[in-house]
């Protein structure tokens, strides 16, 4: 039912974005006489671009973490046509005229976007502030450049009018709530990053939200710094291991989460953080196929984990986070090699603005595991996101 709301937002033909159905547009490919303004993905699945000798591009969507022949038969399509111009939408594609004047993000993957691009003028409201770190958007918030329009299921309709947005970026497999606003007439466009299965994947959606503010040049740039740096020190951690056999054998292993109400949330073994632990050379223990999460039960999780090397927590604990704090929490944590071993690797959210920034920061977050899994590789590392808690 939800994807079909979707599918009647955006009033789009049910096909896959790349299964081409759409592709019988009007008009001849052409790249750019500037080969910087030029997108091109290099590991992001969820969108494609084709470019139009008119200067029109043709943006497609489609979820990421399906095989490309058994694509979702949902996909979003766009005909991005420069301001001004007079030029069409192809039958099937919905037209946004670019750059866009002001939006309203979701999520703070989608704000972490346009902090890497230095972009914050475009936005003009968020869904909230309880979980932002970001000072310069609080303040935005503060003094009213930014409207806080409500959570997702929750919406305020009057200041999402009030924000006056060009388009709105959202998550239409996350709770929803769009048939609120879906009446207001303001595009909505979908941003499928955090279903990305690698983190060089879910970082090049930088120039996704590019295309729309005009910030092609950039995003390129950024990206190429991005993946150039993940690379390098990847490949530094793969020379470590002579064999993908010995690799296996001498991999630091690792595994993630608490236990709340009951029950363990761990990321399956094809989810994006599950492949940053396989680069930063630490075995995850969950080799399932899963690229979303499962809820286990503790004795479902200690039977894996009770002997992996380390274990990563991401929190918001209020104050210092601990050792005790951690076996206050829940007793049976002392069972776990890695608490006895003081090998937890810690991430405060209330310290450090992780889904903030760490989505486009792939490459520090990589440095701060090796540096963790391998410090030997990198011995000065001083870490940004995650520490060894003491």
């Amino acid at each position: 039912m939800m994807r079909n709301l979707f599918v009647c937002l955006l009033a789009i033909c049910l096909v896959g974005c790349k299964q081409g159905n759409r592709s019988q547009y009007l008009g001849e490919e052409s790249e750019p006489e500037d080969t910087m303004l030029m997108i091109r993905t290099r590991y992001a699945k969820g969108f494609t671009v084709k470019y139009l000798e008119d200067g029109v591009r043709l943006v497609e969507v489609c979820d990421p973490q399906t095989d490309e022949d058994e694509r979702m038969p949902i996909g979003y399509a766009f005909a991005l046509v420069p301001r001004g111009s007079k030029a069409e939408a192809p039958e099937g594609y919905e037209r946004v005229e670019v750059p866009i004047r002001s939006t309203i993000v979701m999520t703070s993957l989608q704000l972490s976007n346009f902090t890497a691009l230095d972009a914050h003028d475009f936005i003009k409201g968020v869904t909230g502030t309880k979980n932002l770190y970001n000072k310069d958007i609080l303040q935005r918030v503060k003094d009213g450049r930014i409207q806080k329009i409500g959570m997702e299921g929750d919406f305020d309709t009057e200041l999402i009018l009030a924000a006056n947005p060009d388009v709105i970026f959202i998550s239409p497999f996350k709770r929803g709530g769009y048939d609120t606003i879906k009446e207001t007439g303001i595009t909505l466009i979908p941003h499928l990053g955090y279903k990305e299965a690698t983190p060089l994947a879910q970082a090049e959606w930088i120039k996704f939200i590019a295309m729309f503010i005009g910030r092609e040049a950039e995003a390129n740039a950024v990206f190429d710094g991005i993946a150039g740096r993940y690379n390098g020190l990847k490949q530094r951690v793969d020379s470590l291991f002579s064999s993908y056999t010995c690799m296996v054998g001498e991999m630091p292993t690792v595994f993630s989460g608490e236990m709340h109400g009951g029950n363990w949330y761990a990321v399956g073994g094809r989810n994006h953080l599950a492949q940053m632990f396989r680069d930063a050379g630490a075995d995850y223990i969950i080799h399932d196929e899963n690229t979303g999460g499962v809820n286990l039960e503790y004795e479902q999780l200690y039977a894996t984990a009770a002997d992996a090397d380390y274990w990563r927590i991401l929190n918001s604990y209020p104050g210092d986070f601990s050792y005790e704090a951690l076996l206050a929490s829940e007793p049976r944590n002392v069972h776990f090699k890695a608490f006895r071993e003081r090998h937890v690797i810690y991430c405060n959210m209330r310290q450090t603005p992780f889904y903030e920034s760490a989505p486009v920061e792939p490459d520090q977050v990589l440095a701060d595991l090796v540096a963790i899994f391998h410090p030997e590789l990198l011995p000065d590392h001083v870490g940004k996101y995650y520490r060894l808690l003491k």
